[in-house]
């Protein structure tokens, strides 16, 4: 996610938005609302093979000429760089490498790109430089045991700042690395351990970068300038209480910053920050998730990004006027790409990417002049037929305890009867500081077009809605979060479509612990649970995960000696016994988040019971995975699992027993 934060050019700038003006949130749905469409020419030919194929496309940055585009895809499998023309064309692969590569980042002076790559998915990243004519690969840092990534480039190309982790520290730190000297200086060092440095912005003048630093609850942070040449930090955004302040981008004449905050209102909001006077003038005061972008190269304009209730838009302010306008652009997620500025140099282009429920991630480009988005890269392939994809229903629905609205995305399958004979997917989210939204799911377009319905749920402690909303699970997850969970169950089954008996709870990371919870807490609702890189136990999981995790853990949950009750209630390898639902379960061998012990935990206590349970390590993997044929025999896995153990209404399917 780009981080977003906005200056005032004026201190008379203090009330440039004085209300609200996106739209404001939707009343409850009625579950009967929800039609599976008809569709006389739909193919049931979205194989998970032809999904996981289709290209996806990553970070990206502009050359400095403005000719040509570096970004990350895997279209040889791996998530490799490529290079295409700016106007569009094929594109040419820059990097080979069997390792994931990301965030690439253009040097000012056009000789190189660079880069963050891990091993095997342990997150533990090396800083690389690739030369854009030759394809020659350095590595700068090579430090098995310390992560440096997030490299981002002086304005005169010397200087290379990062965020640097230790393996055992639960701290980042900025580092600055001199190109031609070949050394490193520490910007900021001797952190608080339940805080972390994130997000290096560099003036343009080169003498200061701005960052922000997180506590580890993630509920507070701040924004310090820091002197490059004598280390020196001062904090800009000192306050009382719990407030969210990130640092986006540096004004053209380094007197203010653009800033993301929650500090008007309770929700993400973009204003401009004067360094000298340390006062904010807010560009929007709106009640939804709004993110700052840059400066215009000219710095008459800035831009960010709005999301609301997950479908995302690009907007452009134009400082002098005060006149902000909206790109126009596709319904979906529309988010800035490029590493220094979503816009070309001159500022007469806008680099962004455009994601949408039938359209995987692609780079456009937009004329700041007016006119039509060209489309760079092209990820749907041949066969694959956005006709034969579904369109989610937005709907809302009441929490149990009635303290909330919850929003959910709803994929209802094409041309089938309302006669409560069909499955269907609770899909959830990780994070749990996450949100699902209007955007592209392979798994979620295969399972659809297999006749599945899936209500995909934004439970409370997702990002998108607010403070008050995402801190609502705090010492309390797999509590209140999980009953909005069950609820989406709940709402489903009263459209009409759906069998009570064959509705499935699935998802990834904190998604995989609330599928565990929810097989555990409220077994008489599931028929089928695939947890994906879960995390089981909490006690092992503060044990065993990275440092940051841990820190992040115990401030969101509290001391497991003091709180020993609670953490054993919200650990679900203890309830183990209550499972009726048999488990898929799938985990990366190099998961340093949660790690694949976790996984065979569940799987060993779970046969013990004589329960049912499969599952698959990826030995090569992480947090999740990122070569191909791992990608498509995990979700393929998944898929045969749910269609012998939950068939759909019309299929033919023998219920296999392992």
């Amino acid at each position: 996610m780009r981080a977003h934060i906005m200056f005032a050019l004026t201190l008379t700038m203090t009330t440039l938005v004085s209300a609200q003006i996106l739209p404001v949130p939707q009343a409850v749905t009625d579950p009967k609302q929800i039609a599976s469409k008809p569709n006389p020419t739909v193919e049931k030919s979205l194989s998970i093979e032809k999904l996981y194929m289709t290209r996806q496309v990553g970070l990206s940055d502009w050359s400095p000429d403005g000719k040509t585009i570096v970004f990350v895809s895997n279209i040889s499998g791996r998530n490799n760089f490529w290079l295409v023309p700016a106007e569009g064309g094929w594109p040419t692969q820059l990097t080979v490498s069997d390792q994931r590569q990301t965030s690439p980042a253009w040097s000012p002076d056009g000789k190189w790109i660079a880069y963050q790559s891990d091993y095997d998915g342990d997150e533990q990243w090396d800083i690389f430089i690739v030369s854009p004519k030759t394809g020659q690969v350095v590595n700068l840092t090579n430090t098995r045991e310390i992560a440096e990534l997030d490299p981002t480039w002086s304005p005169d190309g010397r200087y290379l700042a990062y965020q640097v982790k230790p393996k055992t520290s639960s701290v980042y730190e900025i580092d600055i690395y001199d190109m031609v000297m070949r050394k490193v200086q520490h910007l900021t060092s001797d952190t608080p351990k339940d805080r972390m440095n994130y997000g290096p912005v560099w003036s343009k003048d080169g003498k200061w970068i701005a960052y922000s630093q997180y506590q580890a609850k993630g509920t507070d942070s701040n924004i310090f300038v820091a002197e490059v040449a004598s280390g020196k930090s001062t904090l800009l955004t000192e306050h009382s209480g719990e407030q969210l302040y990130g640092a986006e981008n540096f004004s053209p004449d380094g007197k203010k910053l653009l800033i993301t905050a929650n500090a008007e209102n309770g929700y993400d909001n973009v204003g401009l920050l004067d360094i000298a006077s340390k006062k904010i003038a807010w560009l929007t005061k709106d009640k939804w998730e709004i993110n700052g972008g840059e400066f215009s190269p000219d710095g008459k304009r800035v831009t960010w990004t709005a999301n609301v209730d997950g479908n995302t838009d690009i907007y452009v302010h134009d400082l002098v006027a005060g006149k902000t306008t909206s790109l126009p652009l596709p319904k979906g997620v529309n988010d800035l790409a490029g590493k220094f500025s979503a816009f070309t140099k001159d500022g007469s282009r806008l680099l962004y990417y455009h994601n949408g429920p039938t359209a995987p991630n692609d780079l456009w480009v937009y004329p700041m002049a007016g006119g039509k988005s060209r489309q760079i890269t092209h990820s749907l392939v041949a066969g694959m037929r956005s006709e034969d994809m579904v369109e989610p229903y937005l709907v809302h629905y009441p929490s149990k305890d009635g303290k909330w609205t919850i929003s959910a995305f709803v994929y209802a399958p094409y041309n089938l009867p309302r006669n409560g004979q069909h499955p269907a997917i609770v899909y959830v989210h990780g994070g749990p500081t996450s949100q699902t939204v209007n955007s592209f799911s392979r798994f979620v377009q295969h399972m659809a077009n297999q006749g599945y319905f899936v209500i995909a749920p934004n439970y409370r402690g997702s990002t998108g809605y607010g403070k008050e909303f995402q801190q609502a699970n705090l010492f309390d997850m797999g509590g209140g979060d999980l009953q909005d969970v069950v609820a989406a169950a709940d709402w489903i089954k009263q459209t009409g479509y759906i069998d009570p008996k064959k509705v499935i709870v699935m998802g990834g990371s904190y998604g995989g612990y609330m599928s565990m919870m929810a097989v555990t807490k409220a077994p008489d609702v599931w028929a089928a649970g695939v947890p994906i890189v879960p995390f089981v136990n909490y006690f092992t999981e503060i044990e065993n995960e990275d440092p940051v995790l841990r820190e992040m853990d115990l401030a969101t949950m509290g001391d497991p000696v003091k709180n020993k009750a609670l953490f054993e209630d919200r650990s679900p390898i203890f309830f183990v016994d209550q499972i009726k639902a048999p488990l898929m379960l799938l985990a990366g061998g190099n998961d340093p988040r949660c790690p694949k012990e976790e996984t065979l935990q569940v799987v060993e206590a779970v046969k013990k019971n004589g329960g049912v349970v499969d599952y698959k390590v990826y030995e090569n993997e992480g947090h999740g995975f990122a070569r191909v044929e791992n990608v498509i025999d995990a979700y393929k896995r998944a898929s045969d699992f749910l269609k012998a153990h939950v068939p759909p209404a019309d299929c033919s399917c023998d219920l296999k027993i392992q």
